[in-house]
């Protein structure tokens, strides 16, 4: 039987990077909604979602025919690219280097270009549906990617998916009381933590794909995780340092 303490770190990962993606996904079908009508931008959300389960179920039984080995390298590789990716703009942002995301910029800009584009109004708007439609699919791909990579080696993917569907339920339930942007999600430290967590499973996959036996075995997870942030921590003090007099670049969008 699953032991959950075990699942425990993916389910965290899950939870926390599909936290991230879910928010980002729901400004923009926010956006569609309020501006160009809720029918189209829920007939948007709903086809975006039947292409997520497709993509699913087409390469999800592939993924159990993969000789762990290979899975263990092609996993540990992406994750840490995500990883890598993700912890970079976060120790920049920390760093003042380049602005943090916000939410409710990328909302203001969304509904500005909804509103420029809006046509006579209609039953059905394209606009509002390929806009949510695109938002769901784009970032439900990274839900897919990030539940795969912490879940597929080592029998994890039930507590991988709980968390992103966690995930995804809690945010889905803040947007639909609150009826904004949730800018109050601390996105930048989500995505510090995530890729500090991605980065260490990367780390821990490849290796294990290659032969390395680690010390502790699922423990070192732990151990690679602390050495990451001690690196990040050490990396954003130098930044800070190196671009202390040069202004933080703007960013709305990653």
């Amino acid at each position: 039987m699953l032991s959950w303490i075990q699942g425990g770190p993916q389910m965290a990962a899950a939870f926390l990077g599909s936290s991230v993606e879910a928010v980002e996904a729901m400004t923009i079908v926010l956006a569609a909604g309020i501006v160009r009508g809720w029918r189209s931008a829920l007939a948007g959300t709903a086809a975006g979602l039947l292409t997520l389960a497709a993509i699913i179920a087409a390469f999800g039984p592939a993924i159990a025919a993969v000789p762990i080995e290979y899975l263990q390298l092609v996993v540990g590789t992406l994750l840490l690219l995500f990883g890598i990716r993700w912890l970079r703009k976060a120790i920049l942002r920390s760093a003042g280097i380049i602005a943090l995301r916000d939410e409710d910029a990328l909302y203001a800009q969304e509904t500005r270009a909804l509103t420029d584009s809006r046509a006579a109004a209609s039953r059905w708007d394209a606009v509002a549906m390929l806009t949510a439609y695109k938002a769901i699919v784009l970032e439900g791909v990274e839900v897919v990617v990030i539940v795969i990579g912490v879940g597929a080696v080592g029998n994890m993917l039930v507590p991988a998916s709980i968390g992103a569907l966690a995930a995804c339920g809690l945010v889905v339930i803040a947007a639909a009381l609150l009826h904004r942007p949730l800018a109050r999600v601390p996105e930048n430290a989500l995505k510090y933590a995530v890729g500090v967590m991605m980065a260490a499973f990367g780390l821990f996959w490849f290796g294990e794909g290659i032969g390395v036996v680690w010390p502790y075995a699922d423990a070192a997870l732990l151990g690679l995780m602390a050495v990451l942030f001690a690196g990040s921590a050490a990396a954003v003090r130098v930044c800070r340092m190196v671009g202390k007099t040069q202004p933080a670049l703007a960013e709305v969008r990653t």
